[in-house]
């Protein structure tokens, strides 16, 4: 398996993207996660198909693909039988590599997940009564050096391709057992075997995962193109078909991205604010630095389409003695208030990892700064810690394969294959 080497970083603010859509792989197969029906109606043409059967065949597979969830193309019934061996030998429907799966004790799931060409990163699936929430990934690593997070510590490797992002709601989907099970017909199903599907009715069942966050590892707002195209995918009524209402992505502030992330994805927001006062911003968020609080907050109050029914998430960590005073949850307010912004706010007790310079404000403090933000009249739940036994928690993220060997991790991929059959 090939390796590539680190994106080049003029700084530790901006990143130099990737201008890759597809990784590589070295059978020289095409995945075609990812790609949108233009997209892999292109490639089937340059395969040698003429344009009219490869709009076709793009319209088949990417049903298939994404509202199936299908990872063969023998399954696509409605193919006909001497075509699926010509899909194979030129494209792949690829998933991440899971390297390894754990499950915390309060239903938390974590992945760790591997590219084609050999770099690790993580997802986490957080079930709740009402909803369940993946926490999906945009970067291998990250480069903007959020003093109290452990992802931040590491050093940024690439962007996540669109398909490496959406593959990671595919396997959730997978593990989960979500996709749609019955009957599905087209209107063109020559050489089909109809006799291969069952005879029960096309229905699309219940959800375990009703929600998406991107705020995995990275920012997503420096890899803006692929996540918005992967995002869109995910959001396609003849693709993952999840509502743009039901997603939210969170920035560290890459104001200039902002705009065009409500015009061009129209997700909703979320903003890792941390802090009330320059000072302790740019200790704990570096990127204060170049995008100050008052830019920031400007940026909110121009986001398209926030409204009181869909209001801007701001995340606030509690970091003991350091943003937690009753002085600062005042400031908080002041500052909504100010920009006229409609507002939440998401308190994190904050999640310990080894070497961290901070600790997490006592439950008193943490309940106080609530009590004092809702008085103001703005929304501040405290957010029940998930996952921390596995450090999957917020803040949390940081490749766990670094705790074993890859020679340990690669041995466990195999056994876990093996068993697979």
């Amino acid at each position: 398996m090939t390796d590539t080497a680190l994106m080049p970083i003029p700084g530790q603010i901006d990143p130099v993207p990737v201008a890759r859509d597809i990784t590589p792989r070295e059978d020289g197969r095409v995945d075609l996660i990812g790609l949108p029906k233009l997209r892999i109606a292109e490639l089937f043409a340059q395969a040698g198909l003429d344009p009219k059967q490869a709009k076709l065949r793009a319209k088949q597979v990417f049903h298939w693909l994404y509202h199936r969830g299908v990872t063969s193309f023998d399954a696509m019934t409605d193919i006909a039988k001497t075509m699926r061996p010509w899909l194979s030998e030129r494209f792949v429907i690829g998933r991440p590599d899971v390297v390894e799966a754990q499950h915390s004790t309060d239903g938390t799931r974590k992945w760790l997940l591997r590219t084609a060409d050999g770099h690790d990163f993580e997802m986490v699936f957080i079930p709740d009564a009402d909803r369940g929430t993946l926490c999906v990934s945009s970067q291998v690593g990250c480069t903007l050096n959020c003093r109290f997070c452990h992802t931040g510590t590491m050093r940024l490797v690439r962007n996540l391709t669109p398909g490496e992002i959406v593959g990671q709601v595919m396997l959730a989907r997978d593990a989960l057992g979500e996709w749609p099970k019955g009957r599905m017909d087209f209107a063109e199903a020559e050489g089909a075997d109809a006799d291969e599907e069952e005879t029960a009715e096309y229905t699309a069942d219940g959800r375990l995962l009703t929600n998406i966050v991107m705020m995995g590892m990275g920012e997503p707002l420096y890899n803006f193109d692929n996540v918005r195209d992967a995002l869109k995918l995910v959001m396609d009524g003849d693709g993952l078909a999840l509502s743009k209402r039901r997603i939210t992505l969170s920035t560290s502030g890459v104001v200039p991205m902002m705009e065009r992330c409500g015009e061009e994805i129209g997700v909703n927001l979320a903003v890792s604010l941390h802090a009330v006062n320059k000072e302790i911003r740019d200790e704990i968020v570096p990127l204060n630095r170049k995008y100050g609080i008052e830019q920031l907050l400007e940026a909110c109050a121009a986001y398209p389409r926030a409204s009181n029914a869909r209001r801007i998430t701001f995340e606030y960590v509690m970091l003991k003695d350091r943003n937690d005073s009753d002085a600062d949850a005042r400031e908080l307010v002041r500052l909504i208030k100010h920009y006229k912004l409609p507002a939440k706010v998401n308190l994190i007790p904050f999640n310990p990892w080894p070497g961290a310079p901070y600790e997490c404000s006592t439950p008193e403090r943490v309940r106080r700064f609530s009590e004092i933000v809702f008085e103001g009249g703005i929304s501040a739940p405290v957010r029940t810690p998930r996952g921390r036994d596995i450090d999957a928690a917020c803040g949390q993220l940081k490749t766990a394969a670094e705790k074993k060997t890859r020679a340990e991790l690669d041995r466990l991929a195999e056994e876990k294959q093996a068993a697979l059959g």
